[in-house]
C-alpha cells in the first residue's frame, strides 16, 4: 500500500501559505503532514536524518522520493547546531511541526527524542522567527506511568511556558498501531487478545484524516493554544471488535487466544530485579511495562471527573474507518505501514 496520501482525498488550499519546518517527516504520520501541508501550498521544509525510516533502511535519495514535495534538508534532531545550521538555514520561518517519537520507547531514547530533540525543534524554531508550533504527542500521556509518557509531558509543559502559539495533538490510536495481527489471522492464526478483548478501547483515527487535523490547526483559531485529543469517526472499538472486524472480512468464524494480563506481573518485577546487574535489560523491563500499559488502558480522555476512560467526550475527525484500512490491507498487505519497533505480537 502506498504512504502517500491519495490524490481522491480533499485538500484546502490555504490563502496564507507559510514557511514550514517539519521534523519526524519520515516517520509514519510526518510523510503525511509534509505531503498535506505541501498539497495545501504552504513552503515545507522537511528535516530527516541521512539515513532514516525502519532500521535506517531509506537513502537520501528514498527520502527525497517519499517526502516529494517539500525540499528535504539533512541532519541531526538531536544536535541542536545541527537543526540550526543545516535545518533553517538562516531563513525565516512560521511554524514548525514537530512528528518526533522514540521508535523503542527506551528509556534513553525517550529523553533524547521526545523530550530533548523536541526541544532542539523549539528552540530553532524560535531562533527563526516561528509563531507556531504543532507537536504530535500521544493521549497515554494523560495517566504517565512510562518514561516516553514523562518525557512527552516535560516537553508538553515547556511548550506551553514558551509564549509561541502552540496546538498540542493527542491522538487515541493510529491504524499501524493496532494492524499488528492482520497476516498472522489472515494466514490462518487465531486472534490473540488479553483477558476477554474487553479490557480497553480506542478511537482509531488514519494517518491521512490525522494529517489533515494537524495541518488545521495552522488557521484554526479553535485548534490553538489547546492540548487536542482526537480520534477517528464511529464508536470506540475493543481489541474483541477489532479480532472479530477481520474474521468477518475474511468470511471465517472467529477464533481467539486469550492471553492472561498477568503474564506482565511476574516478567516485569523479574526484568527489574535482573537490570539491577545486568543494565542492559533495564529497557527490556520498561517494554514490559509498555506492553502492559496497551494491554490495560484504553487510548481515550480520561474522565477527570469519574476517574475512567470516556468514549463520549472524546472527539472524532475525518472519514476513513478502521473497517475499510483491515479491507485494504487484507487484500494490498501491510507495504508501508511497517510496524517496526512497535509490533507488539
Amino acid at each position: 500500500m502506498n504512504t502517500n496520501p491519495s490524490p481522491l482525498q480533499e485538500t484546502v488550499t490555504t490563502n496564507n501559505p507559510k514557511h514550514i519546518l517539519v521534523v519526524g517527516a519520515t516517520g509514519y504520520i510526518g510523510k503525511f503532514v509534509t505531503h498535506e501541508l505541501a498539497a495545501r501550498g504552504h513552503s515545507v521544509v522537511s528535516f530527516a536524518r541521512p539515513r532514516s525510516g525502519v532500521n535506517a533502511s531509506a537513502t537520501e535519495a528514498e527520502t527525497r522520493r517519499q517526502l516529494v514535495g517539500s525540499e528535504v534538508r539533512f541532519g541531526d534532531v538531536g544536535n541542536l547546531e545541527s537543526i540550526v545550521h543545516e535545518g533553517i538555514r538562516g531563513e525565516r520561518f512560521d511554524a514548525v511541526f514537530s512528528c518526533l517519537t522514540s521508535r523503542t520507547g527506551g528509556l534513553e531514547d525517550s529523553w533524547a527524542i521526545d523530550y530533548q530533540a523536541t526541544r532542539n525543534a523549539l528552540d530553532a524554531g524560535m531562533g527563526a522567527g516561528i509563531s507556531q508550533f504543532i507537536l504530535l504527542s500521544a493521549i497515554c500521556v494523560q495517566k504517565p506511568m512510562l518514561e516516553f509518557q514523562r518525557a512527552k509531558l516535560q516537553f508538553e509543559h515547556e511548550l506551553i511556558a514558551s509564549g509561541v502559539t502552540y496546538s498540542i495533538v493527542r491522538p487515541t490510536a493510529f491504524f499501524k498501531s493496532i494492524a499488528g495481527q492482520v497476516e498472522k489471522v489472515k494466514n490462518g492464526s487465531p486472534y490473540l487478545m488479553f483477558g476477554n478483548g474487553e479490557l480497553t478501547a480506542c478511537k482509531p483515527i488514519s494517518e491521512a484524516d490525522l494529517a489533515r487535523f494537524m495541518a488545521d490547526c495552522l488557521e484554526d483559531a479553535d485548534k490553538q493554544n489547546r492540548i487536542l485529543p482526537i480520534g477517528g469517526p464511529g464508536k470506540a472499538i475493543t481489541a474483541k471488535e477489532q479480532g472479530e472486524m477481520l474474521f468477518t472480512l475474511l468470511g471465517r468464524e472467529p477464533k481467539f487466544r486469550r492471553v492472561p494480563i498477568q503474564m506482565f506481573d511476574i516478567i516485569i518485577p523479574v526484568l527489574a530485579a535482573l537490570s539491577k546487574l545486568f543494565p542492559t535489560l533495564k529497557d527490556k523491563a520498561e517494554f514490559a511495562r509498555i506492553g502492559k500499559y496497551y494491554s490495560s488502558e484504553s487510548m481515550l480522555v480520561l474522565n477527570t471527573e469519574t476517574g475512567r476512560y470516556d468514549e463520549e467526550i472524546t472527539p472524532s475527525y475525518g472519514k476513513d474507518t478502521l473497517q475499510e484500512f483491515y479491507a485494504r490491507v487484507l487484500k494490498e498487505g501491510l507495504a508501508g505501514q511497517e510496524l517496526g519497533a512497535h509490533a507488539v505480537f
